[in-house]
């Protein structure tokens, strides 16, 4: 017997129920408040009825804080959004406790069979309790429970408030459905469940057409990459038998190692990785998904969404080690966006779309992390960073509050999430500027921050898998994998240089130098309220202390005191990892030197900001001049958006307009084969309508003819 049976694990049904009954309540509410019943008689009703409830969904324009009305039934979407997210919390504590210290075989709960396909594919609805998925369901629900606290003060305002708290409870329930299913199926539905409500939270004001059109690109964005999840799906069954998690773990030594079947298996994997947790090329529509409100930003960008691609290749890893090319590529693809998404970083205007393409580009750095085997660096990476990035977008979005709040009062229309429009704020939000600090820091690789050690175990394990490993052992497109290594270690340095300089570029233009709101609008500037700021304080807190989970050995400190999480999750990609260095622990060499080097790079990202940016010569945006050379291009994100716009949506849109729309559906079906039959029966019924005459003489002449011929048939021969 299985030492969690008999256990609180029995109960990790609940783990997402729990916000799923959130969303039932919520969304019943939401349903409630919004319904308006017409009267008796519709045709009595005219134009004020009409007027008096059109577009009672959202703000006219695009406000987080712009409807001051208090929905009804407030305080019961209140005390549920969050409460059932700090009950799964509390859960998952409790199943954390109960489990051993070291329990070698996962714990799965099966429910029910859900798709029997005979005896080839039993498919069952059941939930695996193991070291990674406990990892996931407390970040998950812990970070998420702080960011539905820091929604009510947010959002508190808002027409939609039941409704948004329906998405957000409904998005976490998926997301835990991910990270527990125990076989590829189930995770497939909180795969697909997350892509689906991400489209209705980022599209949350959708009266404004940009909002609706940037949830739109997000969900087809990521379903070009649940293709490829498919895809690797039916490879697997077709060729171990079964979809298990444990089932292909122990089945995938028949397929030989290395082989083109398991590459292409992992690399389809990859490119859904690609889509869910925007990697190259599928990374354009994680900055659009700011159109939605900045906790949701939060929420996707910390502790959800974007990590589900690190997940699916740590739970896979059993896969994954086995395709030395397939592994070097999710790490090429890793330090490309690394610095990539670092570059675009470094002109971005707009507080939020900056943090989006920071996350982008520590996102890359996890994928590196995974993709050179170093399975639980890039795990490491994936918790720190849902600490520091949450930390940043919700003290982004304090700053948003106050500025939205500043320019009510003076009925401004300045944009109040655009950095020009900032400064000095650290006068008027004190609070928000430490904690925002420490995120930067964090965030930057400075020790003794979190983000110092899960980023340092990372480029640690590039080095270290570079002289004897699987991944040396073979070629990239031609080139050797220890070269391939070293190149992405260059890229994921060069990396951290620039995420240093434009997280520092951010804190200088927003908090440093003169205060650039408006004289009448900085009467109005002050801290953000307690229930904005009780999460950023907590998040602080974790951004500061975090690392010590999986302390490095080089420290040198007393046993126990290291290697936490690494311990912990050895029984899931434990074999993985040594399979990938052949058997035996890696090692860095001279590894105190890299940290050196690490350290130096991020001190001077942050000093290279503060010698040449100069916040004092900052304009507000309405006196900007537009960008020249360069810096434009990076403005406008390379044109990557208009390139793909160019390149696939109009040549889609135009093959869909002019063959598929008016050649087969307007032309073919309903010019041919529709209006076509109509035609011919039209013309049937007239030849007959002439025959139909009703004059009795024609009917005689008729019959006369009709005998002579058939007298002539038979009499002419």
């Amino acid at each position: 017997m299985h030492p969690l049976a008999g256990s609180i694990a029995e109960l990790v049904w609940l783990l997402p129920i729990l916000p799923l009954i959130g969303f039932v309540i919520n969304g019943a509410i939401s349903l409630f408040t919004s319904f308006h019943a017409g009267p008796a008689d519709p045709s009595a009703a005219h134009g004020e009825h009409d007027v008096a409830h059109a577009g009672h969904e959202a703000p006219d324009t695009h406000d987080e804080h712009a409807a001051p009305k208090r929905a009804p039934l407030h305080a019961i979407v209140t005390i549920v959004g969050p409460l059932v997210l700090l009950l799964a919390f509390g859960l998952g504590v409790a199943i954390f406790v109960a489990m051993p210290s070291h329990m070698a075989t996962p714990f799965v709960k099966t429910f029910f069979a859900w798709m029997p396909v005979g005896t080839d594919l039993p498919i069952h609805w059941a939930f695996q309790v193991d070291q990674l998925s406990v990892m996931m369901v407390l970040f998950v629900t812990g970070v998420s429970a702080l960011i539905h606290i820091f929604s009510v003060g947010y959002m508190g305002d808002d027409p939609g408030y039941a409704r948004y708290f329906a998405f957000l409870n409904l998005f976490v329930a998926f997301m835990l459905v991910l990270v527990l299913g125990a076989s590829y199926p189930v995770m497939f539905v909180g795969w697909e469940g997350v892509g689906l409500v991400s489209y209705l939270l980022i599209g949350f004001w959708f009266n404004d057409k940009a909002n609706a059109d940037a949830g739109t690109k997000a969900f087809i964005v990521n379903r070009i990459g649940d293709f490829g999840f498919l895809i690797a799906m039916f490879l697997i069954w077709s060729n171990v038998g079964t979809l298990d998690f444990s089932g292909v773990a122990a089945g995938v030594g028949s397929l030989p190692a290395g082989g083109p079947l398991l590459t292409t298996i992992c690399l389809f994997m990859l490119l859904a990785c690609t889509g869910k947790s925007a990697q190259i090329p599928l990374y354009v529509w994680l900055p659009d998904a700011m159109a939605g409100p900045t906790p949701v930003s939060a929420l996707i960008h910390a502790a959800t969404m974007v990590t589900a691609g690190v997940y699916l290749v740590a739970r896979s890893s059993f896969l994954f080690s086995l395709s030395p090319v397939a592994c070097l590529t999710v790490a090429v693809i890793g330090a490309v966006t690394a610095l990539f998404a670092a570059t675009i970083g470094l002109k971005q205007w707009d507080i939020k779309k900056l943090l989006a393409y920071s996350t982008v580009s520590k996102i890359g750095y996890m994928f590196i992390g995974v993709g050179v085997g170093a399975y639980v660096a890039g795990l490491f990476h994936v918790i720190t960073h849902s600490f520091f990035k949450a930390l940043l977008f919700l003290g982004a979005g304090s700053v948003i509050f106050g500025m939205h709040a500043a320019y009510h009062h003076t009925h401004s229309t300045e944009d109040a999430q655009d950095m020009r429009n900032m400064g000095g704020l650290r006068a008027y939000m004190p609070l928000t500027f430490v904690m925002m600090w420490i995120a930067t820091l964090a965030i930057s690789g400075i020790p003794i921050f979190a983000g110092f050690f899960s980023k340092d175990e990372i480029l640690g394990s590039v080095i270290a898998r570079a002289a004897d490993s699987t991944l040396a052992d073979v070629h990239w497109l031609g080139i050797p994998g220890s070269a391939v290594l070293y190149a992405v270690y260059v890229l994921a340095l060069a990396g951290a240089f620039l995420t240093a300089l434009y997280m520092t570029r951010m804190m200088l233009y927003t908090f440093h130098g003169p205060n650039r709101t408006g004289v009448e609008e900085q009467a109005h500037l002050h801290e953000a309220p307690p229930l904005l700021t009780f999460p950023v304080v907590v998040l602080g807190v974790l951004s500061v202390l975090g690392g010590i989970i999986n302390l490095p050995a080089f420290l040198h400190l007393p046993a126990g005191w290291t290697g936490a999480l690494d311990q912990w999750l050895a029984p899931v990609v434990g074999d993985a990892t040594l399979h990938v260095t052949h058997g035996v622990a890696a090692e860095t060499p001279h590894e105190v030197a890299l940290v050196g080097l690490a350290i130096v790079v991020a001190i001077a990202g942050i000093v290279t900001a503060f010698v040449k940016l100069k916040p004092a010569a900052l304009v507000p945006k309405r006196d900007a001049q537009p960008a020249t050379g360069f810096e434009r291009v990076l403005e406008n994100k390379y044109y990557v958006d208009e390139l793909y716009d160019r390149t696939v949506v109009t040549p889609v849109v135009a093959v869909s307009r002019s063959f598929l729309w008016k050649g087969i559906d307007a032309g073919l079906i309903d010019g041919v084969l529709v209006n076509g039959s109509a035609w011919f029966m039209r013309g049937l019924a007239r030849s007959g309508s002439w025959l139909q005459t009703g004059q009795v003489g024609a009917y005689a002449w008729a019959i006369v003819i009709g005998v002579l011929a058939v007298l002539g048939a038979f009499t002419l021969r």
